[in-house]
């Protein structure tokens, strides 16, 4: 089924750094399919990126257990949750300290563990209120650097590679919920910031945020009832 014919009409998504390049990007496409779409910030709200249509809550500190409980339980009944936020940082191992370490777990594993654990609730309550249409869809954010390793990424890689392992867990204990997890792992994306970090690259080998967005959004459609357990290369040309 093309991606066109998609209708995520009356379900609600909470999509994390959603503000973001590659989060604004799909938060439009799901605004686009009809999704009734959630959107937490950490400070007060999108700023530039602001889509008329979502729902921005701001000042939502994703690794802090009370503030994602009490952003998922006020939500009504959820369809899917997609979770972007995150952090990057580049160092060699010699120069990587055990604090940059445990902020990139933070900022990369434990905010997704949280959501995905809050998301869970949700849609549980969800499918029981509404028995004759079970599950969910949750998406996680991996990345290339845990699945193919580069030089100066030890913290961040495994950070992303907890990530890749949780959502391989999830996707099994959740599979008889007809709860479908899976991941997509970019390599470097093409935004402004890293165009702008990286002026020298050839930008075209860079996966779009917009196709990156259009991977996503059939993940977390209900045309995907097969798929999960899946960590999806999104390299574009880069390889």
């Amino acid at each position: 089924m093309p991606h066109s014919t998609i209708d995520l009409t009356g379900r609600h998504v909470v999509i994390t750094g959603g503000a973001g390049a590659l989060g604004t990007a799909v938060v439009a496409r799901l605004l686009a399919a009809g999704a009734t779409c959630h959107v937490p910030t950490i400070d007060d709200g999108p700023g530039p990126h602001t889509l008329p249509g979502a729902h921005y809550i701001p000042r939502v500190d994703l690794a802090d257990e009370r503030q994602v409980h009490n952003l998922y339980a006020r939500l009504p009944g959820l369809w899917a949750s997609i979770h972007l936020a995150g952090g990057f940082t580049w160092a060699r191992i010699e120069d990587t300290t055990a604090a940059a370490a445990r902020a990139q777990l933070e900022m990369n594993a434990i905010t997704c563990l949280l959501c995905c654990r809050e998301a869970v609730a949700r849609m549980r309550t969800r499918a029981t209120a509404n028995p004759g249409e079970p599950g969910g869809r949750i998406v996680n954010v991996g990345s290339r650097a845990a699945a193919i390793p580069a030089p100066g990424l030890a913290a961040y890689a495994m950070a992303k590679a907890a990530v890749h392992a949780l959502t391989l867990q999830l996707a099994e204990e959740l599979r008889d919920e007809q709860i479908l997890v899976n991941a997509v792992l970019p390599s470097i994306i093409d935004t402004p910031a890293n165009r702008a970090s990286m002026p020298d690259a050839d930008f075209d080998r860079w996966p779009k945020p917009a196709e990156i967005a259009e991977a996503v959004l059939f993940l977390v459609s209900p045309t995907n009832t097969l798929s999960s357990g899946t960590l999806l290369p999104v390299f574009g040309r880069h390889v």
